[in-house]
This record gives structure tokens, C-alpha cells and sequence, in this order.
């Protein structure tokens, strides 16, 4: 039965130390020089298995104290070795081979599939460049869509290609916790809701962005910012270069101002020469640092022994950050406690207000109001503008798809006025086409942020140890044939029902297109984000026929940071379908 042995390497020391002594029944020549202490090799195997260590050890005889330091160090050294590769030869990895040599179970469970990788960091290197890609195809190599395992350094991971047992792991209460990055505990996202741990400050936080932040009565609300900001893009992409013109900045800049409209209450305009365009491209800036810190694959998070020395400069850029970011909302949560009076009898939709009447009811101190205001600002600024370009695109594709939007955009709104949020639920073509691109270009092919096994559990019918890792790979999911049939064509179709009527539901409870999450860890925002999305596409196609321009010809590669965005900024030309 395989023990774990420990050898003790007795030295001639004047005191005996206390206990049996270890003596090797080989020949073994004593060291000439005395230690304060044993060396302990732990080893795994049986005391037959490690009889090896002693013996190459008594060969080691030498009057040289650095020869016998050196022959220590070597031995130790295939020693660890040894134990490396044994973790390494398991499925999975390094971090399951040693999970399983360590675990005290003497259950048979059932082996997960999963590559290798290599010794020490396993398989860090499918999180590489398109990491949804590359995982997908190890997946279908391995024919392990169900389920596989595989390692990120001492990291036990599990990812599933399967929309049933992603509902299993989305809706598992054991899955409820998320693992906490370095960079998204520095940057004080341990404090708001996707990163806060699972318990009571968590479930108030959801409790407060469902019933207050995200209801349906504040999404209406703030109605008329959002038609506000479609006026002043039409009018930007009107008065721009119409032959050859860049899109990406005028997305990220109208997306920016919603959010800042609808978190702290204040408006900007399109136009770089207007006042409190500082301000707005301040936010923009610690906006984009934090997209690039926390999408970037922190070799600490999965080595710990790189901690202190933070290799990529993640901890030192987020220390740089987190300062600034603390007196840029600051700054806006005491200018709306100043206003607090003057505002008593106004109907104020911004979130800033909202978590300020609620700070004392529900226990939140300045720091919380802090962080989530800032998650809010961070998670809801580039989403809109990423998943719109991708749309944008797959139209200028498929003019024929454009052509059946305008018709029904016609035939709903007519030429005369423009579109207006009440008239999106009309607008049955133009909500599949969103979905449609949402299936393949979804912007968190991942589901952006993993889950975090809270206890030991049964997943697929094989057994996953607490804290193990747990991924869903949306973006194999969509694009399954066994799932979705002809899943490589742009066919809008597929998410009309015969009666007219989008039958689909995006926001979780079908896994076969949940690209929002699904459970109690499902994005809180999903309603907002989709709600500005379809009227701002309507908005932009309302008003303009989509094509490609002559210089920059439009290409679907993807680059992978914390979204999943278009490698290439869209540029287009446009020609107006409406006088004004």
C-alpha cells in the first residue's frame, strides 16, 4: 500500500536528537561536518520505492563539505523531480496529479480527461491569445466536451463545451463563489458584486442591483439619456468622413457617457471640444488600464512562488491605479452628498444616489459604495460598444440580413420620425439578428469570469474537489453542430418564432446561448446592456445604410482581453436613409 516516507538524514551531532534514529542498513559513511538540523525528503511511494535516495546518497563519500552539500542538493533535486513528473504524468496536470496523490479519499472516482501541459505550469499556455479556441479544440481532441480537466500552475481547472453541464455548474449553490484575481482584489472588485465572496455582503449587493440599480422602473428611467446619446452619435457619423469612417471610438465614447449618465448622474457630449471632456477622458483612461490588467492571465495568480516578485508588474501597476480611481469617484459621491438637500425632492435616477439613500439601511460604508459604483462604471462601458461593432459588421457582411432590417425598421417606424425605445419590441428581426451575434460572437466566449468550488462535488458524475476551478466555454457551445444546427452560417431566422415572435431567451435560462451567465453569479445588468444595445443598432440602421469601405475591407478576426473584441477597428461607409 503506497505511504508517504520520510527520510531523516542523522549527522554527527553532539546531541543526539530526540527519537529513534534512522540508520541505513547500506553502507553509509557519515557526514564530516555537523548541521543544526535533519533534512526531511518527502517523497511519494513506498520505503521500497525511495531505498534509492539512501543508495546513491552512500555513494557520496568524500572529504569535501561542498561535495557532500552538492550531492544533497542533487539528490533532493531528483527527488522533487521525480515527484514533478508523477504529477505531471496524471490527466489534467501537475495540479490534479497532485491532488490525487494527496487526497485522502480511497474512493475510486472516475478519472476527468484533460491535457498535460507541462511540468510545473501545466497548461497556462492555452490561456494564450484565444484561449476560448484553443481550449475548444484540446476539448474535441481529447473528446472531452463534456468535461476536462487541466491545470494553470498549482490551479485545478474544469471546463465543459456542454450545455447541460454547464447548467449543472452555473446553478450548483456549490459553485456560487468566484476565484478572486490578484488584480481583482487589488483593484477593489472583492468588495462589489462579481467578485465578492459568497454570503450575506454578497447577497445584499444583488439584493440592492435588483430591486434598485437594475429594476425595470430605473431602466426606464433613463430612457431619454440614452436617445439623447443615439441623436448624438447619428449626428457625429452624419458630420464625419461618410467614405472611410472609424466607428470603435465613437461606440466606446457614447457607451462611456451612458454609463457615467447613469451612474453618476453626469452628461457629456460626443464632441471632443465641449466642457467636461477632461473629466470624461480621465475615466476612460483608468477604465481601459483596468480592462488591460484584469484580461491579462497573471502568472501569480497560478505560481505562487512568482508572487513577490510580480513579474508582469500587475501589483504595481493596480497600486498606481486603485489611488486614482479611489479620488475620481470619491470626488462625484461627495459633490452628490453636497447636492443631497437640494436634490430631497427630485427624482434623481442615477446609481450614486440610490447607494447613498441605502448606505445606512443596508450597512455600506464608503469603500463599498466606492467599489461597486466603480465595477459598474468598468463592466458596463465597453460591452455596449463591442457587441454593436460585431453587429455592424456581420450586417455589412450580409446585406441581404441589412436589407430585411430596414424593411422592418419601415415598415414599424417609417422614414418620417425617429426609432424610439417602444418601438424595439416590434422590431422581431432586428432582436434575432442581436442574438444571432451574440451566439457567435459572444463578448465573454468564457462567460468572462470562472466559478469557484465552494465544497467537494459531483459534476457529469465525476468528482470535483473544493476548490477547483470551473469554466464554461460559450463560444464551443454556439458553434457545437450537435447544438445548433448549421452553426457556422449568419442565419438571424434561427431566433424567430413562426408566429413572428423571438421565442429565445438569452438572459440564462437556455445554456445553449446564455452569453450573460446563468445562476446567481449571472450578470446583473444583462437587461440594461441589451435594452441600449437593439435600440441603439435600430438607431444607427434607422438612419444609415451599412457598407464596407474600399480601404479598410471588414475582417472577423478577434483579439481576447476581458472581452472578446474585433482584432481590426471597423471602418465603413455610410449612406443616409433618412433626410433630416
Amino acid at each position: 500500500m503506497p505511504l508517504p516516507t520520510s527520510f531523516i538524514i542523522q549527522t554527527n551531532i553532539q546531541s543526539p536528537p530526540r527519537g529513534l534514529p534512522f540508520y541505513s542498513p547500506l553502507p553509509f559513511s557519515p557526514l564530516p561536518f555537523t548541521l543544526p538540523f535533519h533534512f526531511i525528503i518527502h517523497t511519494m511511494g513506498t520505503a521500497t520505492d525511495n531505498f534509492w535516495v539512501l543508495a546513491l546518497f552512500s555513494k557520496c563519500d568524500s572529504n569535501s563539505n561542498t561535495q557532500n552539500i552538492l550531492c544533497l542538493a542533487f539528490l533532493l533535486l531528483l527527488a522533487w523531480l521525480a515527484t514533478a513528473f508523477l504529477y505531471w504524468a496524471h490527466p489534467g496536470g501537475p495540479a490534479w496529479g497532485k491532488q490525487r496523490w494527496r487526497s485522502s479519499s480511497k474512493r475510486p472516482n472516475p478519472i476527468i480527461p484533460g491535457p498535460r501541459g507541462f511540468p510545473l505550469i501545466g497548461s497556462m499556455h492555452l490561456m494564450a491569445r484565444l484561449a476560448h479556441r484553443q481550449l475548444a479544440a484540446v476539448a474535441d481532441r481529447l473528446d472531452a466536451k463534456r468535461l476536462m480537466a487541466f491545470s494553470l500552475g498549482e490551479t485545478r481547472v474544469i471546463i465543459t463545451s456542454n450545455p447541460d453541464v454547464a447548467k449543472e455548474i452555473l446553478n450548483s449553490s456549490v459553485f456560487a463563489d468566484r476565484p478572486i484575481k490578484e488584480s481583482a482584489y487589488s483593484l477593489m472588485f472583492s468588495r462589489a458584486i462579481g467578485f465578492a465572496p459568497y454570503g450575506a455582503y454578497w447577497r445584499t449587493l444583488r439584493r440592492i442591483a435588483a430591486t434598485h440599480l437594475f429594476c425595470p422602473k430605473q431602466i426606464n428611467g433613463s430612457e431619454s439619456q440614452r436617445f439623447e446619446i443615439a441623436e448624438q452619435m447619428v449626428e457625429a457619423l452624419r458630420n464625419g468622413n461618410t467614405a472611410c469612417m472609424p466607428v470603435r471610438q465613437i461606440l466606446k465614447r457614447a457607451s462611456l457617457n451612458n454609463i457615467m449618465s447613469s451612474v453618476f448622474g453626469k452628461k457629456y457630449e460626443l464632441s471632443s471640444s465641449l466642457k467636461n471632456v477632461g473629466e470624461a477622458e480621465e475615466l476612460s483612461r483608468l477604465v481601459e488600464e483596468g480592462y488591460d490588467l484584469l484580461g491579462k492571465l497573471n502568472w501569480s495568480d497560478h505560481l505562487p512562488f512568482l508572487s513577490a516578485l510580480d513579474p508582469q508588474k500587475i501589483r504595481l501597476r493596480c497600486s498606481n491605479l486603485v489611488p486614482k480611481v479611489n479620488r475620481f469617484v470619491n470626488r462625484i459621491v461627495e459633490e452628490h452628498r453636497a447636492q443631497t438637500r437640494e436634490k430631497k425632492n427630485s427624482n434623481s435616477t442615477d446609481f450614486v444616489d440610490v447607494l447613498l439613500a441605502l448606505q445606512t439601511s443596508e450597512k455600506l460604508s464608503d469603500p463599498d459604495i466606492i467599489a461597486v459604483l466603480w465595477e459598474m462604471v468598468f463592466r458596463g462601458t465597453d460591452t455596449v460598444a463591442v457587441l454593436i461593432e460585431w453587429i455592424l459588421a456581420r450586417l455589412i457582411l450580409h446585406p441581404d440580413v441589412q436589407s430585411k432590417v430596414h424593411e422592418e425598421l419601415d415598415l414599424v417606424v417609417g422614414k418620417s420620425r425617429p426609432v424610439t425605445e417602444s418601438d424595439i419590441p416590434e422590431l422581431v428581426y432586428l432582436q434575432a439578428v442581436v442574438k444571432e451575434v451574440l451566439r457567435l460572437h459572444p463578448p465573454g466566449p468564457l462567460l468572462s469570469w470562472a466559478r469557484l468550488a465552494i465544497t467537494d462535488t459531483m459534476v457529469d458524475g465525476r468528482h470535483v474537489p473544493a476548490g477547483t476551478t470551473a469554466m464554461v466555454n460559450m463560444w464551443a457551445i454556439t458553434r457545437d453542430p450537435s447544438v445548433w444546427a448549421q452553426p457556422m452560417e449568419f442565419l438571424p431566422e434561427r431566433f424567430v418564432g413562426r408566429d413572428g415572435e423571438v421565442e429565445f431567451s438569452v438572459h440564462g435560462s437556455d445554456l445553449r446561448l446564455a452569453p450573460f451567465g446563468s445562476g446567481r453569479r449571472s450578470c446583473p445588468g444583462k437587461a440594461l446592456g441589451l435594452t441600449t444595445v437593439s435600440f441603439w443598432v435600430a438607431s444607427l440602421l434607422h438612419e444609415f445604410v451599412w457598407l464596407p469601405s474600399e480601404l479598410n475591407p471588414v475582417s472577423l478576426s478577434e483579439v481576447l482581453r476581458l472581452s472578446c473584441e474585433m482584432q481590426f477597428p471597423l471602418t465603413v461607409k455610410l449612406n443616409p436613409r433618412r433626410s433630416v
